[in-house]
């Protein structure tokens, strides 16, 4: 009996060690790709950016904690006259920000992508 329970155990472990090898091998993340804008697009910042800013960036920059205030009506004069975006956008205060370590786990790739074509394309106030 003792032989038998050894045999079961070794037999259980083969088969989750090539269950779990398995699983791993064919697992879909290398397929995934993210999403991307097409940079000729128009990006409006009061449907698109404004948008990002009320789901993520409001908590703390809401006019009272840090600058720039990103609530709704006070956050376009607020990045514009506090120097947070200009050409090139890569290099622009608002693009370095929320790329930063501080602040990249707060914004998807995809938002990300918009505020830097927004910027890109003169940050308007569309």
């Amino acid at each position: 009996m003792n032989q038998k329970g050894k045999m079961l155990r070794v037999s259980l472990a083969v088969m989750v060690t090539l269950v779990t090898i398995i699983g791993i091998s064919s697992c879909e993340k290398y397929n995934f790709t993210p999403p991307t804008i097409n940079p000729t697009d128009s990006v409006h910042f009061s449907t698109v950016i404004q948008t990002i800013f009320t789901s993520h960036c409001i908590n703390c920059h809401n006019g009272s904690i840090q600058s720039p205030d990103l609530r709704d009506g006070k956050s376009y004069e607020s990045l514009t006259t506090g120097s947070y975006v200009s050409l090139p956008a890569n290099a622009s205060l608002l693009y370095s920000q929320i790329t930063s370590s501080s602040h990249t786990a707060r914004t998807t790739d995809l938002e990300k992508q918009e505020i830097l074509v927004w910027i890109e394309q003169g940050f308007h106030n569309n």
